[in-house]
């Protein structure tokens, strides 16, 4: 498999060059869907997007693309934000792309989620395929900022997105001692979302950890996924608490990922599915690092699978696991008061 890396690395080193050097490296805005067509959500909303690689729009796409490769799923399907700003007559694209140095380069987009990012923790405490994209991922309270600094305030016309905390519940380690890690992300991801709202920010989505022990890295732990499961509660129970007692609870819009995600793993062949969460579409064997980072049709274990398996990796949904979950938010939305 090293060999394989190995060549795999250089050809990305090869395309990306070829790519920046025609290109200028990766783009896109994102507009606010002024056209004059109603969109299926009904209101024309502008989406802005904090948190990790769940959510991620191709941070990582200007190396990743060399091989078919650019989000978190079975590409080259969409991420569930992309869905939804589609849905509100949106196009969300990348912040900020990485480069062939290394760095992140700011881009004209609104998706400030990146692979590997925390609520708080510094990029440099963890290796995230270091050796190809470096430890450059952003927390969320640093994508706030950042967005803060290059677009001052939020809007009403905005709809943004927040969803983080996965990545502090895998690297908590192992209970007891793990609880107050994510007790204390949780607390400082309320603050975050403080910011967010005082900084104008009137319709604010804030969706808690999915259980991340029913995960096919979770399940395939020697606890079957007991240690992520409890830390997962932990998190989410902190989190409602903190937005309770700072008075948040009724300036945003709460979705419940975990419960979601485990109603769909019992009922996973109603869904859609045939494999739940026992199995993974990016064929390990085929996919570099075994990554849905770089998965593409070439490394699906069979040619529908990003249609019929839950997970593209053992922690990463599908295009169609995150078709699913857009929709669940687009209702959770509507149900608030906020288009159809």
């Amino acid at each position: 498999m090293q060999g394989i890396n190995d060549r795999v690395c250089a050809a990305i080193l090869a395309v990306v060059i070829a790519l920046l050097t025609a290109c200028g490296g990766h783009g896109g805005g994102s507009s606010n869907g002024s056209g004059a067509a109603t969109p299926a959500g009904g209101i024309h909303l502008q989406v802005v997007s904090f948190g990790d690689s769940l959510s991620d729009v191709g941070t990582y796409a200007p190396i990743a693309s060399a091989l078919g490769g650019g989000r978190f799923t079975t590409n080259p399907g969409q991420v569930w934000t992309q869905d939804v700003a589609q849905y509100y007559g949106d196009t969300l694209s990348a912040a900020f792309t990485i480069d062939i140095t290394h760095k992140l380069s700011a881009q004209s987009g609104l998706g400030y989620a990146e692979g590997g990012a925390t609520v708080a923790t510094p990029a440099n405490l963890y290796d995230f395929l270091g050796d190809l994209i470096g430890n450059i991922e952003m927390p969320v309270n640093q994508q706030v900022s950042s967005y803060l600094a290059a677009h001052g305030n939020f809007g009403s016309n905005q709809l943004v997105l927040v969803w983080v905390g996965s990545n502090d519940v895998l690297r908590a380690g192992a209970l007891p001692a793990a609880a107050q890690t994510v007790q204390t992300a949780a607390t400082t991801l309320v603050q975050v979302v403080g910011q967010i709202v005082q900084n104008g920010a009137t319709h604010v989505v804030v969706i808690n950890v999915p259980n991340v022990g029913l995960s096919p890295k979770g399940i395939a732990s020697p606890d079957s996924g007991a240690n992520l499961t409890q830390l997962s509660q932990i998190f989410n129970d902190s989190l409602n608490a903190a937005l309770q007692a700072n008075g948040l609870q009724g300036k945003v819009i709460q979705i419940d990922s975990y419960t979601w995600v485990s109603q769909i793993v019992a009922n996973f062949q109603a869904n859609g599915f045939a494999v739940s969460n026992t199995s993974v579409a990016c064929d390990p064997a085929k996919t570099p690092h075994a990554t849905a980072l770089l998965c593409s049709p070439g490394t699906y274990v069979t040619a529908n699978a990003d249609q019929t398996y839950m997970f593209a990796d053992d922690l990463h949904p599908t295009t169609r696991l995150h078709a699913l979950f857009a929709q669940f938010v687009e209702q959770q939305i509507a149900r608030s008061g906020l288009g159809h």
